[in-house]
């Protein structure tokens, strides 16, 4: 586990570099607000497609090459961004990227194969506190080195730097990371159809689940990537402030999913929490458009961060718990491309929100949809109760 973790902090420095600096790089190559989100959604729809495939492979073959492929493959995405002149090789190389982060589900896949079904809720949020403690750091270091002038920010120092983060990240899992996938789990895989897998998606009632990992990234994604734009437009910052706005972001999920996840899912259980935090998300969602300045705005942001850092590790739990051994990566791949399809739906229609409808559309649907996915989590909860 500590060699994962460190892996997927280091990996994550490198997203979170990149992320503040995506809506201005694609508008220095005249994009729109709406083709701003359409970039970041090339992504997410390249990682959708592919964390099933990944997590298959990785059932097959082990966690451990899956996750060095991936790592190498996120460094030449990263140069790519540095040498690319057009707006399509723009979303080319972020469409690249997108495949590599697919092994997110590889990495909770190691987890449900070391750790025991009890502690799994905290484990997994100790993999996304590892992950939001590299968007902490990440973002400050893209914010610095592109600079505070937002009409000419040095968009290829942060990109390098990223494209370095990678390569180490590739170092770390060659040399410290353990296979957790053991020969006779391999086997299982390699002699199991695919297509039993979905059977076992409504076997197991994990559809529910899906509909609910779905949910959270929908919002969140549609918020995380008009929010630059939103405190442009409305108080005039540049990368260097959202730079630390989104490092905020990061520390409270760090803050949230390495110490408050594992206790409050042990005594509430995961299905309570997971509603709990949907609430939590909602309210954020409603406060942010009342903002008047940044303590508002980091009460909004809190919130929301906070509500969708105890649903993922929760669901993700969930999930493996009714996964059998040699299907755990290609479940755990599943329950990614669930997310990832909210992470390209949401910011595209937030996208489209904002400049149709308005700058504070986003977050009023972001509460909607979020007070109907709570509804749900209390439905699936009090029904497993009965039972």
């Amino acid at each position: 586990m500590p060699a994962l973790l460190l892996t997927v902090f280091v990996d994550l420095i490198g997203f979170g570099i990149v992320l503040p600096l995506q809506p201005f790089y694609a508008q220095a190559f005249g994009a729109s607000p709406g083709t701003v989100t359409l970039v970041a959604a090339s992504y997410t729809a390249a990682q959708f497609a592919f964390a099933p495939v990944w997590g298959r492979v990785s059932d097959r073959i082990g966690r451990k090459p899956v996750l060095l492929a991936t790592s190498f493959g996120a460094c030449l995405a990263y140069v790519w961004l540095v040498h690319t002149d057009t707006l399509e090789g723009l979303f080319l190389a972020r469409a690249f990227g997108g495949i590599m982060a697919g092994n997110i589900g590889v990495a909770h896949a190691y987890v449900a194969d070391v750790v025991p079904a009890d502690r799994r809720a905290g484990a997994m949020g100790r993999v996304g506190a590892a992950a939001g403690l590299g968007f902490v750091v990440g973002p400050a270091i893209g914010g610095l080195l592109a600079g505070p002038d937002p009409l000419k920010p040095d968009f290829a120092s942060p990109f390098l730097f990223a494209a370095g983060i990678a390569a180490l990240a590739f170092l770390l899992t060659a040399i410290l990371l353990r296979e957790s996938a053991g020969s006779g789990q391999r086997a299982r895989a390699r002699a199991s159809a695919s297509g039993r897998v979905w059977h076992r998606v409504r076997e197991a009632g994990i559809a529910p689940l899906l509909l609910l990992v779905f949910s959270s990234p929908f919002v969140f994604a549609g918020i995380e990537t008009v929010f630059a734009l939103w405190s442009e437009a409305r108080f005039g910052w540049g990368p260097t402030r959202n730079g630390y706005m989104y490092t905020y972001m990061g520390a409270v999920a760090v803050l949230v999913q390495g110490v408050a996840v594992g206790p409050i899912a042990r005594r509430a259980g995961e299905r309570y929490t997971v509603a709990a935090g949907m609430g939590m998300t909602m309210t954020g969602c409603l406060i942010l458009p009342a903002a008047g300045g940044t303590a508002g705005i980091m009460a909004g942001l809190g919130l929301i961060v906070a509500g969708v850092s105890v649903c993922g590790p929760s669901l993700s739990s969930l999930i493996s718990q009714r996964a059998r051994a040699h299907e755990r990566g290609t479940l755990m791949g599943i329950s990614q491309s669930s997310a990832g399809l909210g992470r390209i739906l949401g910011p595209a229609l937030s996208g489209s929100i904002f400049a149709g409808l308005g700058q504070d559309w986003p977050f009023l649907l972001g509460a909607a949809v979020m007070c109907a996915a709570a509804a749900l989590a209390i439905g699936l909860a009090l029904r497993d109760r009965a039972s």
